[in-house]
């Protein structure tokens, strides 16, 4: 991130969750911008390129799943999903629309915020750890431009998503354990939660085409984690 202050977008179509997190943000340095409806979200942002995108799941018209899908066809920003039911499917289903990390209402201020910073610190640390590109077959990632493509094709997947992809293939050949790389891609505070590892991989594997039954390059082994092949 560069000296300016960091942008992040509220979406939520309640005015209190709203004023809370703006007087929130703001005390932590941050600058917020905010929209009540997906509509109005998309062309906020599309003006003003946030850094971190925070929205509620449940909103009349367009939900905060649609939303996050639509971001996801042109931005890999970093999206956090606020939910008011604490419950896995709900989870489950904000990662299969593109969101990085999900947040449950009511939230403590402090796990908010704690949240806020790793996604955004992952984010910088992953953009600016260049490498060599890794190959795969007809699969490239180039880890300095941050770009993912198979063939002749563009892939755009989530922030997670390519941090997880960029985690396994510097490691290429190498079996990487399930809470090493829960560590690694999403932090300390995310030990053990393999639903989150396994609905992102499931994800990234459909992005990347690749079959978990026959796969080209993500091996899983089973009761331990992952591995990225390499070419012999």
């Amino acid at each position: 991130m560069s000296s300016k202050k960091i942008t992040i977008q509220v979406i939520d179509d309640d005015e209190r969750t709203l004023r809370m997190l703006v007087n929130l943000l703001g005390l932590e340095g941050y600058r917020v911008i905010t929209a009540s409806n997906g509509t109005e979200a998309l062309q906020q942002f599309d003006e003003q390129t946030p850094d971190l995108v925070m929205l509620d799941v449940k909103m009349p018209g367009m939900d905060g799943y649609e939303v996050c899908r639509r971001i996801r066809e042109f931005s890999p920003v970093p999206v956090v999903m606020l939910t008011a039911r604490d419950s896995e499917e709900d989870a489950i289903a904000g990662l299969d629309a593109g969101a990085d990390d999900y947040v449950t209402k009511p939230f403590l201020a402090r796990e908010l915020i704690a949240r806020i910073r790793a996604s955004l610190r992952r984010t910088r640390l992953w953009n600016e750890n260049p490498s060599a590109p890794f190959e795969m077959g007809n699969l490239k990632v180039d880890f300095n431009n941050h770009i993912v493509r198979r063939g002749d094709e563009d892939l755009h997947l989530t922030a997670t998503e390519y941090r997880l992809l960029s985690y396994l293939a510097r490691n290429a050949g190498r079996v990487l354990t399930t809470d090493t790389i829960l560590t690694t891609v999403w932090g300390e505070g995310y030990y053990g939660d393999v639903h989150l590892l396994q609905s992102t991989m499931a994800n990234l594997r459909n992005k990347i085409g690749d079959n978990a039954r026959k796969p080209e390059f993500i091996l899983t082994r089973t009761g331990i984690g992952y591995m990225m092949m390499r070419e012999s």
